[in-house]
C-alpha cells in the first residue's frame, strides 16, 4: 500500500493564504482572550499575572510569525551571502516588551491590557529573564542580533539551549550563594521546537581508514557515542521593518530515551545513564570546572555548539545548492565569539572532508575564509587551552585535523622564519610541556580570514603583546570593533520618559540611528530643557528605589548622588577600589569632615564566579561595609553602600536610568571594552574611569570636561610592575593608612575574625596584578571633582545631556555595520510582507 504525499505547494491548495494580522486594539484584546480562555484555560479568576503574560505574549509571537515566515523566504529567494554567529552566551533578558517596541504597538498594547483592567506592566515584569550568558559576552551577543534584524542583514545566531541559566545569586549573612536559575519553569513561549531539523553530534569512539574500491582512502569517525541536537528557534524582530531574524538554540537529548534490555533485567540506573550524559551537555551554563568531570562538559559543550551548528549550515547550503562547495566561502561567514566556539575551525574540515570528500586544500580553502574570530579578553589565563589527551579521547577526529592543521601552519611559518624555533614554539597551536595542550585562540586565529578585538585599546594591545607573532605573520587579518550596544532596549525600552523627552525634541530618528542624539547638544544650553532633564532623571532615581524596596528594607535618599557599578565581580574590574572609597567617606564622617558635603548612594551588584574564592570575598566586604554604615545613625543619609544581589539584565533596566555615576574603573589595560559603560552613558550618567577598553573612546567623546579620569595608564602599569612597593605608597598617605587600620583592625568583621586578611594582603602585595593601592589616591582626588561637580546641579545636569547626546558611536548599529562592511560583506534584504 503506497502513502499519498501531502503537498502543501499545490498551485490550488489555498489553506495557507490567510489575512494579514491586525495590530488594531480590539484585533489585540481578541487574541489575547482567545489565548488566555481556549488555549491556557484561565479565567477573570485567575490573578496570576504569567497566564496573562503567556497569552499576551503569544498574541505577539503570532504578529512576528508572519513576517518570520516572510524573512525566511526572503533569504531563501534572493540566494543571498549570510553570516553566523556562534556564541556560548546569549544573554536575552525579557522579550515581551522588546517584541512589542520593535513592532511599533507599546502604546496600543498598553491601552488594551489597561481596558481590560490589566497593567501592562505586571505582565512585563512576570516573565523570566532569559538569562543564557555570564555577563558582557552574552548581552553583546544579543544587542548584536538586534542590530543585525534592524539593519535587514541575514544573520542567524547560534547557541546553547541551557536548561539553568546564570545562577540566581542571593546573599545569606552578607555571602554569594548560588541556587539554580530554572529559567525554563514556566515553559518559553517565543521559542519553537524544530525536531525535523535534529542534527547528531558524535563523541568518542575511535578512527580507521577505509579504502574504496577504486583505492581512494577515507578516514571514518566510528562506534561513537551519538548525541541529538534538537533545535529550538526565536524570533529576533528588527526595529520596525518586517524582518525578523532567527537564533538557534541547541538542546541535547539521548538518541535513544534509555535502554530497555537494561531496563527489563531490572538495572534502571544503567537504562537511562546515556540519557543523563546526553542531556548534561545543555543542562547548565557554564559548568563548575574545578574538577575534571566539569572540564570534560565544558568542552561537550563547545564542540556540541560547533558541530550541530556548522552541520545545520551546510545541510541547507546541500539543499539549496547540492554538494558544490565552491562557492561555500562567498556565501558564508561563520563570526566565532570569543575562544568558545573555535573548536569550529576543526569541525568545518572534518565536514567538508570526510562527509563531503572534498581534499585538504579545497576543505581548507573553504574553511580559511569563512571563519572570522572575535577576542574578548586580554587575560592570558581566560585563553581556553583543552589537553590533548582528553580530546584524543573525546573527540578523535578532531585531535588529528588539529594536529594536520598545526603541521602545515608551522611549515609554512618555519619558510618564513628558518630556524627560529622560539618563534614556532611560541605560535604552534600545541603548547609542549609535561602536558602537551591545544591553544584554541591559536586554532581559532590560524583558521580565520579576520581576528578582530572589541576596543581600539583592546585591539592594539592584542597585536603588541598577546598576538604580536601573529600579528607580524598576518598583519592584514587584525582588525578593531569597537563594541556597541542596541539603543531600542537600552534607551528607547528601558528610560521610555527620557526617550519621549528625546523624541518630542529631536524626532524619532535616532531610535534606529543613534547618531542624531547628536542634536540635542545644543540643547544642554536651555533652561528649560535641563529643567525636564533632570526632572526625569529624578523620577528615574525614585522608581529605582522603590524597586530596591520591594527587596531590602533601606531608605535612599533621591537628592543623593547615585554612584553605580554593576558588572561582574572580578578582582580587574576593581570593586574594591569602590569600597576602598566608601570606607574613606565613613572615616571622614566618622572624624566630622563633613563640611560641603555631598550624599551619596554607592550601588554595586554583579554575580562571582561560583568557583572564585577572591570575588566572594569581595562581596562580603560591600555587605558588610553596608552594614556598618546602616547601623551607625550618626552616618545618616549622608552615605549609603547597597549590594544589589542577582544583577541581570531585567535589574539593568531599572538601573540605567537612575543612575548618576558611572564607575568604570578596571586596571588599565585588563577590560577588552565593557558595555555597561555605554549603557550608563546612553542614559546620562557621567564616568569616571580609567584609561581602559572602550573609556578611552567614550571620553573622545564627551570631551576631558564631561568626563571623570583618573589613574595609572596601561603603559605606566607596565613601567611600574617590576619595581612596584605598595607599601611605600601606604606610607606616603594618610588618608589611606584610615582605611587599612579599619579593614586591619577588623572594624567590619568584629565577629569573623581574619576573613578579609587574605584581600588585604593581596592589594598590600608587590605583585598585586590589578595596582589597587596605586591608583587609590588619584581615584580619592577624582571623586572630589566628582562631588564639587555634582554640587552645582545645573553643570552636572548639563554634562548629563552632552554624555547621552554624544553616545551615538556606542550603539551596536555602528558596530554591526563595521562588521559587515569590513568583514561579512552582506547585502542588506528588505522584507515585503
Amino acid at each position: 500500500m503506497t502513502m499519498k504525499k501531502f503537498v502543501i505547494s499545490h498551485p490550488n491548495a489555498r489553506i495557507f493564504d490567510v489575512p494579514k494580522l491586525g495590530m488594531q486594539k480590539q484585533v489585540l484584546i481578541d487574541d489575547f482572550k482567545w489565548y488566555y480562555i481556549h488555549l491556557l484555560g484561565r479565567d477573570e479568576r485567575c490573578r496570576s499575572p504569567v497566564y496573562a503574560g503567556e497569552a499576551l505574549s503569544l498574541a505577539i509571537r503570532d504578529r512576528l510569525m508572519e513576517r518570520w515566515k516572510a524573512t525566511h523566504h526572503t533569504y531563501k529567494s534572493q540566494d543571498c551571502r549570510r553570516a553566523f554567529y556562534l556564541s556560548m552566551e546569549f544573554l536575552m533578558g525579557r522579550t515581551l516588551s522588546n517584541a512589542m517596541l520593535n513592532l511599533g504597538i507599546t502604546e496600543t498594547v498598553s491601552q488594551s491590557m489597561y481596558d481590560l483592567g490589566i497593567a501592562i506592566e505586571e505582565l512585563t515584569e512576570s516573565e523570566q529573564d532569559a538569562g543564557l550568558g555570564n555577563g558582557g559576552l552574552g548581552r553583546l551577543a544579543a544587542c548584536f542580533i538586534d542590530s543585525c534584524a534592524t539593519l535587514q542583514l541575514p544573520v542567524i545566531g547560534y547557541g546553547l539551549r541551557y536548561e539553568y541559566g546564570m545562577f540566581t545569586q542571593t546573599i545569606v549573612n552578607g555571602e554569594q550563594v548560588e541556587k539554580p536559575d530554572h529559567w525554563l519553569r514556566y515553559g518559553n513561549v517565543w521559542e519553537i521546537e524544530r525536531l525535523e531539523y535534529s542534527i547528531p553530534v558524535k563523541f568518542g569512539g575511535h578512527t580507521v581508514v577505509q579504502t574504496s574500491e577504486d583505492g581512494t582512502q577515507k578516514i571514518c569517525w566510528v562506534e561513537t557515542s551519538d548525541v541529538l541536537a534538537v533545535p529550538y528557534d526565536t524570533p529576533i524582530p528588527g526595529y520596525q521593518n518586517n524582518t525578523v531574524n532567527s537564533l538557534r538554540l541547541w538542546k541535547a537529548v539521548a538518541t535513544e530515551e534509555f535502554n530497555l534490555d537494561e531496563f527489563n533485567a531490572g538495572d534502571y540506573t544503567e537504562s537511562v545513564a546515556n540519557k543523563i550524559t546526553a542531556e548534561n551537555i545543555t543542562m547548565v551554563l557554564y559548568p563548575n570546572d574545578a574538577n575534571e568531570n566539569g572540564k570534560e562538559l565544558r568542552l561537550r559543550q563547545q564542540y556540541f555548539l560547533a558541530s550541530a551548528s556548522l552541520q545545520d549550515v551546510v545541510s541547507h547550503w546541500v539543499g539549496l545548492h547540492g554538494k558544490h562547495f565552491e562557492h561555500f566561502a562567498e556565501k558564508s561567514c561563520f563570526q566565532l565569539n570569543d575562544t568558545h566556539p573555535s573548536i569550529a575551525v576543526a569541525e568545518l574540515m572534518r565536514i567538508l572532508m570526510d562527509v563531503h570528500n572534498l581534499s585538504w586544500d579545497a576543505a581548507w580553502l573553504i574553511t580559511s575564509n569563512s571563519m572570522a574570530y572575535t577576542n574578548h579578553t586580554l587575560l592570558p589565563e581566560a585563553l581556553e587551552t583543552w589537553p590533548v589527551v582528553l580530546m584524543q579521547r573525546l573527540l578523535p577526529r578532531i585531535m588529528e585535523i588539529i594536529f594536520a592543521i598545526n603541521a602545515h601552519f608551522l611549515a609554512e611559518v618555519s619558510i618564513h622564519y628558518p630556524g627560529d624555533t622560539d618563534r614556532l614554539r611560541r605560535m604552534s597551536i600545541i603548547a609542549e610541556g609535561a602536558e602537551q595542550r591545544v591553544r584554541m585562540a591559536h586554532l581559532a586565529i590560524v583558521g580565520s580570514f579576520s581576528v578582530n578585538g572589541v576596543a581600539r585599546l583592546h585591539s592594539q594591545l592584542l597585536q603588541l603583546g598577546l598576538f604580536k607573532d601573529f600579528y607580524q605573520f598576518w598583519p592584514s587579518k587584525f582588525n578593531n570593533k569597537t563594541n556597541g550596544v542596541t539603543p531600542r532596549r537600552w534607551l528607547a525600552a528601558c528610560n521610555p520618559d527620557l526617550a519621549a523627552l528625546i523624541t518630542e525634541t529631536i524626532g524619532d530618528g535616532w531610535i534606529s540611528d543613534l547618531d542624531q542624539l547628536k542634536k540635542l547638544e545644543p540643547y544642554a544650553e536651555d533652561p528649560k530643557f535641563r529643567l525636564r532633564w533632570q526632572t526625569i532623571k529624578q523620577a528615574a532615581k525614585q522608581r529605582l528605589i522603590d524597586f530596591k524596596k520591594q527587596h531590602h528594607d533601606i531608605n535612599l535618599n533621591v537628592n543623593a548622588l547615585f554612584d553605580v557599578q554593576v558588572k561582574r565581580i572580578h578582582e580587574y574590574k576593581r570593586q574594591l577600589l569602590n569600597v576602598l572609597h566608601v570606607i574613606h567617606l565613613y572615616n571622614l564622617i566618622k572624624q566630622g569632615r563633613t563640611e560641603n558635603w555631598v550624599p551619596r548612594c554607592v550601588l554595586i551588584g554583579g554575580k562571582a564566579a561560583p568557583g572564585y574564592r577572591m570575588a566572594k570575598t569581595i562581596i562580603k566586604l560591600i555587605n558588610n561595609v553596608s552594614n556598618v554604615i546602616q547601623a551607625d545613625p550618626e552616618i545618616g543619609d549622608k552615605l549609603n553602600l547597597m549590594f544589589l544581589p542577582d544583577y541581570r539584565v531585567s535589574a539593568m533596566e531599572k538601573i540605567c536610568p537612575g543612575a548618576d555615576l558611572s564607575e568604570q574603573i578596571s586596571t588599565a589595560g585588563k577590560e577588552a571594552s565593557g558595555t555597561g559603560n555605554m549603557k550608563l552613558m546612553m542614559n546620562g550618567a557621567i564616568t569616571i574611569g580609567t584609561l581602559d577598553g572602550a573609556n578611552i573612546e567614550i571620553l573622545e567623546q564627551v570631551g576631558d570636561d564631561n568626563f571623570f579620569l583618573f589613574g595609572l595608564t596601561e603603559k605606566e602599569i607596565e613601567n611600574q610592575l617590576s619595581h612596584y612597593d605598595p607599601i611605600a605608597i601606604i606610607n606616603q598617605d594618610e588618608d589611606l593608612q584610615h582605611v587599612l587600620h579599619l579593614l586591619e583592625s577588623g572594624h567590619f568583621n568584629q565577629f569573623e575574625p581574619g576573613i578579609f586578611d587574605d584581600l588585604i594582603a593581596s592589594v598590600k602585595s608587590p605583585y598585586d596584578p590589578w595596582m589597587t593601592i596605586a591608583d587609590f589616591r588619584s581615584y580619592i582626588d577624582t571623586q572630589k571633582r566628582v562631588e564639587e561637580a555634582y554640587r552645582d546641579q545645573d553643570r552636572w545636569v548639563k554634562m548629563s545631556i552632552i554624555n547621552c547626546a554624544n553616545s551615538g558611536q556606542f550603539s551596536s548599529d555602528r558596530t554591526i555595520k563595521e562588521y559587515n562592511r569590513e568583514i561579512w560583506k552582506l547585502t542588506p534584504q528588505p522584507v515585503k510582507m
